[in-house]
């Protein structure tokens, strides 16, 4: 007993030890480029998208294609306002704080090396600035342990806060309902838990699934039109309806032609497509392991960036795929632990932390990571 719980407070100091590695990174790459351009450090940390979730801060969705990000983030930024808080430098304690969330629920479904493989995944960069991957991921991540667990009370309280993030909470009351249903029908005779059978498990997803209908009939009052949000990904990042034949072949051509101005493109590009990649191999391995919710996580989601002009925010949704790091988590665990392993392992560590440093300038910078 002593030697587990040893062995449980060594990994958990590990995690926490390497989170704080990659988020200083972070910081000083964001404090150098602050300080060398003589640039308040809020403007370092609020790009791209942060811009967007400030304005509706602000304003609300007074511009139709702010309708394409959901009301949570907004309404926490708003909330430090209204408390006379400097929203970006709290947006990002609140993605820091978590991130680190995240991790442990992540040690829970993926071991400790699954979670310190996504602490230092290349684009962990969003989990440390007022994006919603790092709040998404900490309550996706927590729905889907206690779901687990059998806890589907809880699991669905998590799951309508991630709903009311991001869009992908739709996706993941899907992957619960399949897990549900995977579980049995019968109620869990576990003690201590109480979960009522498949009917039970599945009602409780109504809840969530209540967020994502308050959202869109909100839209609705706002412009009359219930695809208010499918209007606004298209007018403002051009995702309407392709063909994923039609996707991979707009993308395949962006990847042959590098952009002069922008140097840094091409390469984006064919990390999109890398990534989309290694979607695809994820899902087939979860389906070959039978881990049916698992496999569904990720193959929707593999899927929706296949409908689109081409393939966008792949290298961001990676970060989402827990069946990925559960993956390499396992990978990691099954070698055998030599010399030549832990070599290997530090070196791909510092490897990992050398991306995550570029892609955290690109980011900083202002140019396009994706």
């Amino acid at each position: 007993m002593a030697r587990t719980l040893r062995r449980l407070a060594d990994e958990n100091l590990l995690i926490v030890q390497v989170w704080l590695v990659s988020r200083l990174l972070f910081a000083i790459i964001a404090v150098t480029l602050a300080v060398a351009g003589r640039r308040p450090l809020e403007s370092v940390l609020a790009q791209w998208d942060v811009g967007h979730f400030l304005k509706i801060a602000r304003e609300g969705y007074a511009d139709p294609d702010e309708m394409a990000f959901f009301p949570g983030l907004p309404l926490l930024l708003r909330g430090f306002t209204e408390l006379g808080l400097p929203a970006v430098l709290f947006g990002t304690i609140l993605a820091l704080a978590c991130s680190l969330a995240a991790a442990f629920a992540l040690k829970r479904i993926a071991g400790a090396w699954g979670a310190i493989a996504w602490i230092l995944a290349p684009t962990a960069v969003f989990t440390a600035v007022p994006y919603t991957e790092a709040p998404f991921c900490a309550a996706a991540f927590w729905a889907w342990e206690r779901a687990s667990q059998r806890r589907w009370g809880q699991a669905a309280l998590l799951t309508a806060l991630a709903c009311a993030l991001r869009v992908s909470g739709l996706f993941l009351i899907g992957a619960l309902a399949i897990l549900a249903i995977t579980q049995g029908r019968n109620p869990s005779r576990r003690r201590g838990v109480r979960d009522g059978g498949l009917g039970a498990r599945l009602a409780w997803l109504v809840l969530p699934t209540a967020v994502l209908v308050a959202y869109v009939t909100y839209l609705y009052g706002l412009t009359g039109s219930w695809t208010a949000w499918f209007a606004a990904q298209e007018a403002g990042w051009d995702r309407g309806f392709h063909w994923p034949w039609e996707a991979i072949a707009n993308h395949w051509e962006v990847v042959q032609r590098p952009t002069p101005d922008h140097p840094e493109w091409v390469w984006l590009f064919r990390a999109e497509l890398v990534s989309w990649v290694v979607g695809v191999v994820v899902t087939l391995v979860a389906l070959f392991r039978k881990r049916v919710a698992e496999a569904a996580w990720v193959g929707v989601q593999v899927l929706a960036f296949s409908l689109s002009y081409w393939l966008m925010s792949v290298n961001r949704a990676v970060l989402l795929w827990f069946p990925l790091w559960r993956q390499v988590g396992e990978f990691v665990e099954s070698r055998p632990d030599t010399t030549g392993w832990r070599v290997v392992g530090v070196l791909a560590g510092l490897v990992a932390l050398a991306v995550q440093g570029v892609w955290a300038w690109l980011y900083f910078t202002g140019r396009w990571s994706s």
